[in-house]
């Protein structure tokens, strides 16, 4: 069973041993992301999360890096719907040096006037990429067509004018309600002294103030709709079609996972078969669920032929109606079989824990617990499938995103 603490002012602390390992992964998870935001707020949390590594009162952004690199450590970030994520991997003899960087920036980092305006143009870049790529675009826009550009709708970089005006001001003020202990968890995983550990966490945010913030739930609202942005120099129909799903914590989650499984989530999946393999109208094509602390979705994505993407559409369909009907025993075997064999997978990496660690306290508030979500797991029944796909592939709540040289949206199911 890991290690488990909470500080006195609110931050939670799990600690998860691999002694065979010679790495250690950490990571500070935020309850921060696009959608907390308000409209102008909108790309907040992405851009703190790229100035976080701008500078502190002792280092500048050049030395954090070289600090890092000079013992061998890797450091990352990203920035989700609903969580900030700040993840060090170091050698476990250099785990104190590398946590201090690490916290050093979480804590100290003074968001330098012209490092702002430096990253501001970086992240403006990384918009228009974003809006050079279909497939990104056609992304954001299913999160548009099932909740609005509000909550889980949002996509992570924000409009450009909004990023051109944010403040060291506005970004304090945000962090003022996210950044607080209680929307905080501090996350390990690997060959790590749990007292060594202890130690240096609190030497660092034990002083951390136990002031209030929002930890407000994200409202949910799903608008299901039919959207379509048009450019006629995209050659494919980039379509994507939504479908509101479950919660994380919802009794039925692990038996989407093993939906998806079948449906579209891999190269045998029905969805891949029918639609590439068999009538040869995509590249690429499957689905995905996303599980989110109050709700969820299923999407189904991928890029057709111009010409032909309804047939893609009504054949994708085919495939959902069916799976309603009809899985079979060796489909649902094989399903499981994947989903237990990549949790054993994840027990091998030090990130990976650390990161399923840090969500499930997060996100949950409790303890990952490996061996349960294997037991979790095998419990779960072919007819539990069923009522999923039931509850989940209703055709009228269908939102769609098309994206190519089309006029027309996707039109709804009934």
């Amino acid at each position: 069973m890991a290690y488990y603490r909470k500080l006195d002012n609110g931050i939670r602390l799990v600690i998860h041993e691999m002694p065979q390992t010679m790495s250690v992964s950490i990571g500070i998870a935020v309850r921060a992301g696009g959608a907390f935001e308000t409209d102008a707020e909108d790309g907040i949390s992405h851009f703190i999360e790229h100035m976080m590594f701008k500078g502190t009162p002792t280092r500048n952004y050049l030395q954090i890096s070289e600090d890092f690199e000079r013992i061998g450590s890797l450091s990352n970030a990203y920035t989700g719907k609903d969580t900030t994520m700040y993840y060090i991997k170091s050698t476990a003899e250099h785990m104190e040096e590398t946590f201090d960087i690490l916290a050093d920036f979480f804590l100290n980092s003074t968001f330098p006037e012209e490092e702002m305006e430096k990253e501001k143009g970086v992240i403006i870049e990384e918009i228009m990429r974003s809006e050079d790529d279909p497939d990104d675009v056609c992304d954001d826009l299913i999160g548009y067509a099932a909740f609005g550009n509000t909550g889980y709708g949002r996509n992570m970089l924000g409009p450009e004018s909004n990023v051109k005006g944010f403040t060291k001001d506005a970004m304090r003020a945000y962090m003022a309600k996210r950044y607080v202990p209680e929307n905080i968890v501090i996350a390990m995983a690997g060959n790590i002294d749990i007292n060594a550990a202890v130690a240096m966490v609190e030497k660092w945010f034990g002083s951390m103030p136990a002031v209030k913030g929002s930890c407000s739930e994200v409202p949910v609202k799903f608008l299901n709709q039919s959207l379509v942005i048009t450019k006629k120099e995209v050659k494919q129909a980039h379509v994507d079609i939504c479908f509101p799903g479950v919660s994380k914590e919802d009794p039925m989650s692990d038996a989407v996972s093993l939906l998806n499984s079948i449906l579209g989530g891999g190269l045998s999946s029905r969805i891949f078969q029918t639609v590439r393999e068999k009538m040869a109208l995509a590249y690429d094509v499957g689905s995905y669920p996303a599980f989110y602390k109050e709700t969820g979705i299923f999407i189904v994505s991928g890029g057709f032929k111009a010409s032909k993407y309804m047939q893609a559409v009504d054949a994708i369909f085919g495939c959902i109606h069916d799976l309603k009907k009809n899985i079979t025993p060796d489909e649902f075997s094989k399903a499981k079989e994947q989903f237990i064999a990549s949790t054993i997978y994840n027990q091998e990496s030090t990130n990976s824990m650390m990161t399923l660690f840090a969500k499930s306290m997060l996100l949950s508030d409790r303890l990952y617990d490996p061996e349960k979500r294997i037991a979790e797991i095998k419990k779960v029944s072919i007819d539990d499938l069923y009522a999923a796909a039931e509850r989940v592939f209703v055709d009228s709540e269908a939102s769609f995103s098309l994206v190519g040289p089309f006029e027309e949206p996707i039109p709804k199911r009934a």
